[in-house]
């Protein structure tokens, strides 16, 4: 079969109009960022995989190595990496016919490699099939329309909108304020539309620049795909028109942080959904899913908030959660179950940060709900009233957080003992250069008053 029939119709259609120049094959590491190689297109259709070492699996985010490679040392063998050709799609930003395709990681045996954030949300979905489950999750991601920052000694400031003044806060909701940035808006719709991505809605948030882009739910692999694709293409559509896109937790002190919440059901294999019975009450299932999340959330804070920064996010009364609770229509809980008809009930999860790997913060999730089916975990009472005022019950910190990570064994074995060993390193080895960095807080204070 010719591969071009294999791809989807949005990536067929970009073919038509343009002649292939080149494919980019890529992967996900542990941050989510794309590693691959560029191909030119003769080649593209001539090879069924191709190479990278596993080592780019043991990188920190600025470039450096954890010490994970193993009882073999640092030999950097090759991966075998294979198209997922259903994930072929356009580079609408590319001066020439482009097109990407995610890759798959597989060792010189075959098997998954099990520390390739793909291949650990593979894992936690199949343990759902297995059980005849079928997990369906739809993200909101939040992120920030900055002006050039080219110092990173320099305080990030909020993009001039089209009026020439910076973007302006508090501002939630404001049809006036999406209007500042509307020429990059209608990028981020036009690149979309080309890679056959399906937004549900784009608003403005509480933030300086802050916008939030809700997309269709579906199956959790290719929601993560498409988060992985849509970082990238807000980038490009922000680049075009002069200013940064961020996906930080916390880019602008003062600022609420930027979050990527997941909204979860569960199909059973007659189609229906688990968290609804019969007569279109709430099953053990949907209180088992969120206790789960409650019992086994602190232990994958790690995973959805992953870097030092993430942690400035969770501040009281300052939109993200600082607790556990679950709440009906209520976004001061950690987990919310919003107002829904009995057919599509959902569990959002709102303590992700959007500066995760979607592919495991989507596999965290699903592997504390799946935890909670299985062992018939019930959740806390539901929390009325501002749980601003609730206990504080995420992790202080990564350090604190990767205690509760390597600790958690049950989650372990659900999420791969490999990509455990691997992510507690790398993220350990990544704490300790953040370790020697002099903050200008402690320039400020300490320099001439200790």
């Amino acid at each position: 079969m010719n591969w071009i029939d294999e791809i989807p119709e949005a990536a067929r259609l970009y073919l038509d109009q343009h002649r292939l120049d080149e494919v980019e094959c890529v992967i996900a590491d542990l941050p989510g960022i794309a590693r691959g190689k560029a191909v030119p297109a003769a080649k593209w259709e001539k090879q069924q995989f191709f190479h990278l070492p596993n080592s780019i699996f043991f990188q920190t985010i600025t470039g450096d190595w954890g010490e994970a490679a193993g009882p073999e040392g640092f030999v950097e063998p090759d991966m075998i990496l294979k198209p997922d050709l259903a994930t072929t799609t356009a580079a609408p930003w590319a001066a020439d016919g482009t097109l990407q395709v995610i890759h798959d990681a597989y060792d010189q045996k075959g098997r998954p490699v099990g520390c390739s954030p793909r291949n650990v949300l593979k894992r936690v979905v199949d343990l759902y099939k297995a059980e005849g489950w079928t997990p369906v999750v739809a993200p909101e991601m939040e992120f920030y329309l900055v002006g050039r920052n080219v110092d990173p000694a320099k305080a990030i400031e909020p993009m001039l909108g089209r009026t020439g003044r910076p973007a302006a806060a508090r501002q939630a909701y404001s049809m006036t304020a999406v209007d500042e940035y509307g020429p990059v808006i209608d990028d981020i719709y036009e690149y979309a539309e080309i890679q056959g991505f399906e937004i549900d809605g784009i608003t403005q948030e509480g933030g300086a620049g802050q916008l939030e882009i809700n997309l269709r739910h579906g199956d959790p692999v290719k929601l993560a795909d498409e988060v992985f694709f849509f970082k990238r293409l807000i980038r490009e559509a922000a680049l075009k028109h002069d200013c940064f896109a961020t996906f930080m937790a916390k880019p602008i002190e003062g600022e609420p942080g930027s979050a990527m919440h997941v909204h979860h059901s569960i199909i059973d294999a007659k189609g229906r959904n688990l968290f609804t019975g019969p007569q279109g009450g709430e099953t053990d299932a949907f209180f088992n899913f969120i206790g789960g999340l409650q019992e086994h959330m602190p232990s994958v804070i790690a995973m959805i908030a992953p870097y030092v920064n993430s942690f400035r996010r969770y501040v009281r009364d300052h939109a993200a959660p600082i607790n556990l609770e679950w709440g009906r229509d209520n976004r001061t809980t950690g987990i919310r179950v919003p107002i829904s008809p009995p057919q599509a009930r959902r569990v959002e999860n709102r303590l992700a940060g959007m500066d995760c790997n979607p592919y495991l913060c989507i596999a965290a999730s699903l592997a504390c709900g799946y935890l909670g089916m299985k062992n018939e975990i019930w959740p806390d009472k539901r929390f009325r009233g501002d749980a601003y005022e609730a206990a504080d019950e995420i992790p202080q910190g990564l350090y604190a957080a990767l205690d509760l990570f390597d600790g958690a064994k049950e989650l372990h074995e659900v999420l791969g003992p490999e990509f455990v060993r691997v992510y507690s390193i790398v993220k350990r080895a990544e704490y300790n250069e953040f370790l020697q960095v002099i903050s200008p807080w402690e320039r400020q204070h300490l320099l001439l008053n200790v």
